[in-house]
């Protein structure tokens, strides 16, 4: 959502912008296009994300720096650059387009692949280590949980009698069990039956919605007055969670309804830009099917 997101965040040419989510820079170098003269600090937890960006940017060289960190380190990133406040940061959330499109990577069952799905391959579990090893109500949890599963216990009861066998390695494996367990799993659908599974495992690799609750809330933090925060969110999940912090940080007061009279002096932290979620127009979800499901959402931090 280029368009919405340039509106919002407003960069101009004295500005420090963070991208948080930086993927390959295509809302970075949108930023610097429009502001050339701006900062800008771009992070990401993907070495090769990183590397593409370095080329994306070069010319702008001098003027961006690159972090291979969370986004919900942030504040860490600032102090080390010695910058005390932003005047906007973006967070484009969940997967990126090219993570899906690299087949080693692990994320989609269109390529058969080791299951991996780690954003930042150096570290971490892997999705087959989750699945080889989790107890069955840690796997229930997740399938439904983040996936919304409604068959959960019947594909993790299959996963174990699997498991036991033989461990899973592949994206092929997997996705197989779940097409093979789902009632009409073999029919054609608009939706592959194994869909649900493989984004619960994600978000449960990388952590997703615990990095979504940390950064959004600490991004509030680092802006400077009049500063914004603007959030693209591709999953329900991660939008609910936007929504509330917005929603609880543009709140005044707190005082339990019982109480007459204000007592905890709590003051609004940011002013909300958009009252509703915004939504991709006809004509990028033509360009970009992905679009499709995304959610734009930004507040303002007040004095």
């Amino acid at each position: 959502m280029p368009r919405e997101v340039l509106d919002l965040l407003q960069p101009a040419a004295d500005g420090i912008y963070l991208d948080g989510t930086l993927g390959g820079a295509g809302h970075s170098r949108l930023i610097l296009t429009q502001a050339p003269e701006a900062r800008l600090i771009g992070i990401d937890r993907d070495p090769a994300a990183l590397a593409k960006a370095a080329e994306v940017l070069s010319p702008w060289k001098g003027q961006f720096s690159l972090h291979h960190r969370t986004f919900d380190q942030a504040g860490e990133v600032l102090a080390e650059l010695g910058i005390e406040g932003l005047d906007g940061m973006l967070l484009d959330l969940g997967v990126s387009s090219h993570q899906l499109d690299t087949a080693e990577r692990g994320f989609s069952f269109r390529f058969d692949a080791p299951l991996d799905m780690r954003m930042d391959s150096s570290k971490g579990q892997t999705a087959a280590d989750l699945v080889n090893e989790l107890p069955e109500a840690e796997l229930v949890r997740i399938f439904f949980q983040y996936g919304e599963e409604r068959y959960s216990r019947r594909i993790v009861r299959a996963i174990l009698t699997r498991r036991e066998a033989e461990p899973f390695r592949r994206t092929g494996e997997l996705a197989e069990l779940i097409r093979n367990t789902i009632p009409g799993g073999r029919k054609p659908s608009r939706i592959d039956p194994a869909t649900r599974v493989f984004q619960a495992l994600r978000i449960a690799v990388n952590q997703e919605l615990e990095q979504v609750e940390l950064g959004v809330s600490r991004g509030i933090e680092l802006l400077k007055p009049g500063g914004r925060l603007v959030v693209i969110s591709f999953h329900s999940l991660e939008d609910r969670i936007v929504k509330h912090i917005f929603r609880d940080q543009a709140k005044g007061c707190i005082c339990p309804p019982r109480i007459p009279v204000c007592r905890c002096e709590n003051e609004p932290a940011v002013e909300i830009i958009t009252r509703k979620g915004l939504k991709a127009q006809a004509d990028e979800i033509d360009m970009n099917p992905r679009s499709r499901s995304a959610v734009l959402r930004a507040v303002s931090r007040l004095a």
